[in-house]
């Protein structure tokens, strides 16, 4: 049950509507509508980083993964397994998050990003090495993407967790 009831979007005003009114009936944008003005800039960051992105998606869907993991934000899990899949992230591999970066099923570049995405949430900075591997290897503003990314869904998953969001019901098969 969460901490305080999801907000009426009936009763929210143009600009909040239409951050919200676009997307999946969710529980979280809910609960974030609570955030007036704030919740719009963090729909629209959140837009960005998921829709017009340079990193490519398959590498951030596993970063978020991970964040959400070590956060243990199982809402956030639960809604970006379904994404990671849907941008091609094979089943194998979301599995293996749980084992961490040295899993075997992933690949160098893979085994970098979530070293790095494990250093940012745990210690806030990643080391030296860690950081110039990642940097070595993405340019300059998937980088940057990458850690803004990192830092947005640890934010999303506080507000996850704090506010103790539900995952929604499955839909009702027919």
């Amino acid at each position: 049950m969460p901490r305080m009831p999801y907000f009426d979007l009936s009763r929210a005003d143009e600009q909040l509507r239409a951050a919200v009114g676009t997307r999946p009936p969710l529980n979280i944008y809910r609960m974030l509508a609570h955030g007036g003005p704030a919740a719009v800039g963090f729909l629209e960051l959140g837009a960005a980083l998921l829709r017009k992105n340079e990193l490519d998606s398959r590498l951030r869907e596993l970063a978020i993964l991970r964040v959400g993991i070590l956060c243990r934000a199982e809402y956030e899990v639960y809604q970006h397994e379904r994404l990671a899949r849907r941008v091609g992230v094979a089943e194998e591999k979301i599995q293996a998050l749980r084992d961490g970066p040295d899993a075997p099923a992933f690949d160098t570049l893979e085994r970098k990003v979530l070293r790095y995405t494990d250093q940012v949430v745990l210690n806030v900075k990643a080391g030296d090495s860690t950081f110039k591997a990642v940097a070595d290897s993405l340019s300059q503003r998937a980088l940057m993407e990458l850690t803004i990314t990192i830092g947005y869904y640890m934010m999303v998953s506080r507000v996850l967790e704090n506010f103790e969001v539900e995952i929604e019901p499955a839909p009702q098969q027919a």
